[in-house]
């Protein structure tokens, strides 16, 4: 165990070194609470024990408490025990609401003060183990999640496809797929579940199932399928959360897209003629309302065109810098892509709002040959 030592009496310091050796600690000893932040700042401890007065005033704590603050504002995350001269119980209660773990008076009891470290410990031992646990089982959720995502694709002469889902944490409430809907023609589903971290996840699994559980016949009617898959939604999601949701069926022959849109941001349909057309909302999100119904709108698509679908993360990316991509982002990088298969304008889309991102990021690109 390591643990940063602050005071500003030598003698105090030699003491608790000798103190925190002897128990088989290692430590380090700074005389300040400047000294303190710049060694707390750069290497990690398992514990700081400081003095909460220092040289500007000997009896209040105020230089104390302003450093329990510092630690907190650099994101410290070793527990501290406090110790002072000068103690009393506002003193003490204050220091905890400022991150303190322990309050030790001087002069110190020895064996109450390595007993508060041993506490400290063994609560840093059980939380590193618990940290552990919910790192493996994350992973092995998003393991499980990125196969739920389509990694094979149907070849249709008319159209070249590709979709991605980078989530902003270790899973995604945001959904793709690729669905198949009988001979010569496809289903296309984006969808933003509401949330974040693991009940976002979940819903999203519960949400493709309720789509790959539909017969392929039900895909070539989308506003009636939807109205089905939003029962199912709605019984099995808690009241505050919902979904967006973008679907389409999609006719090779004919090359007509017939698509629902349920509260999910247009999708963009650039012409070959370099015209934008938006595929807005023509519907509600799913999983709020019991009964449901939507708009069925059809487009015809044409040699040369480009669809996008996508999540709000795209478009959002940068907002909380005041640098949001935007949709004019996302046509910057659809038209200097011209020529660029589906897949290669996804991944140049997922390359433009890399970093990071406080949301999941989800794009699905058709190209028409």
């Amino acid at each position: 165990m390591k643990i940063l030592v602050g005071d500003d009496q030598a003698d105090i310091l030699e003491a608790l070194r000798l103190l925190l050796k002897g128990a088989g600690y290692q430590n380090v000893l700074v005389d300040s609470p400047q000294a303190l932040l710049r060694a707390a700042r750069s290497e990690p401890f398992d514990l700081i024990l400081m003095d909460l007065n220092y040289a500007r005033d000997t009896t209040s704590g105020e230089e104390g408490l302003d450093l329990l603050s510092s630690l907190e504002a650099q994101s410290n995350a070793a527990p501290v025990i406090v110790m002072t001269a000068w103690s009393n119980v506002d003193l003490a209660v204050e220091a905890m609401r400022r991150g303190a773990c322990d309050f030790v008076q001087k002069p110190w009891d020895n064996a109450r003060l390595l007993g508060a470290i041993r506490k400290q410990a063994v609560e840093a031992s059980a939380r590193i183990k618990a940290d552990r646990r919910v790192k493996t089982e994350l992973e092995i959720a998003h393991n499980v999640q990125q196969k739920l995502f389509p990694h094979e694709t149907r070849r249709l002469p008319s159209i070249d496809y590709a979709g991605r889902c980078v989530p902003a944490r270790e899973v995604s409430g945001d959904y793709y797929d690729f669905l198949d809907a009988g001979p010569g023609a496809l289903g296309f589903v984006v969808g933003d579940v509401s949330g974040k971290g693991i009940g976002a996840a979940l819903l999203m699994a519960n949400l493709q199932a309720c789509f790959r559980s539909q017969p392929q016949g039900a895909l070539q009617h989308p506003a009636a399928m939807l109205r089905s898959v939003n029962k199912l939604f709605y019984e099995s999601t808690p009241q505050e959360q919902f979904a967006t949701l973008f679907f389409a069926h999609y006719d090779d022959g004919q090359r007509r897209l017939r698509y629902v849109n349920c509260g999910h941001p247009p999708a963009i349909l650039v012409r070959a003629d370099g015209s934008v057309e938006r595929l807005s909302p023509t519907g509600t999100v799913l999983g709020v309302f019991s009964t449901w119904t939507a708009e069925e709108r059809t487009v015809d698509l044409k040699t040369g065109d480009t669809l996008v679908i996508f999540s709000d993360g795209v478009t959002e990316a940068g907002i909380e810098d005041d640098a949001e991509f935007g949709e004019e982002g996302l046509l910057s990088v659809i038209r200097a892509n011209r020529g660029a298969g589906a897949e290669t304008l996804v991944d140049q889309i997922v390359d433009a709002v890399a970093g990071d991102k406080a949301d999941d990021v989800t794009v699905v690109a058709v190209r028409v040959n």
